[in-house]
């Protein structure tokens, strides 16, 4: 069965910038600037302001959507709010290597900024990675 309307709404922090152009959601913090493609969920999203407090929202609507169209909302209302997180306070990755019968040895460059591997999976090669550190995440390059 279809529901004729299903909306929710979300708070925008202060210090936070969000903009909706075409079902891309692009959100601009302290710590960097992030973007999310919502184009393959049949959903609207409008920036409003809330008339008494003046706060500045997030509306998403879904039209004539099916049970599963409309759990989607919260679906996409989490992950603009994951968006908010990663602008304001960021996130901290852990890397742990683990092995089963050969012993993984990596060393870190003094510079720390890149990491070197040896004896994965028992091969006499050493891999090197470059690390390239942005404001939110931890990306390696090979």
């Amino acid at each position: 069965m279809k529901t004729i309307l299903s909306s929710e709404t979300m708070d925008i922090p202060e210090g936070v910038k969000v903009k909706v152009m075409a079902k891309m959601v692009e959100v601009e913090g302290p710590r960097g600037k992030l973007t999310r493609d919502f184009k393959h969920l049949n959903l609207d999203f409008q920036l409003i302001t809330d008339a008494e407090a003046g706060q500045r929202k997030l509306k998403v609507d879904a039209w004539f959507g099916s049970r599963k169209t409309t759990a989607a909302i919260r679906t996409a209302l989490s992950h603009v709010s994951n968006l908010i997180t990663g602008v304001t306070k960021g996130y901290r990755y852990k890397m742990r290597f683990v092995y089963a019968h050969f012993p993984i040895n990596a060393n870190i460059s003094s510079a720390a900024d890149s990491i070197e591997i040896r004896n994965f999976l028992g091969e006499k090669k050493v891999r090197q990675f470059s690390l390239s550190l942005q404001p939110t995440l931890l990306v390696i390059v090979c």
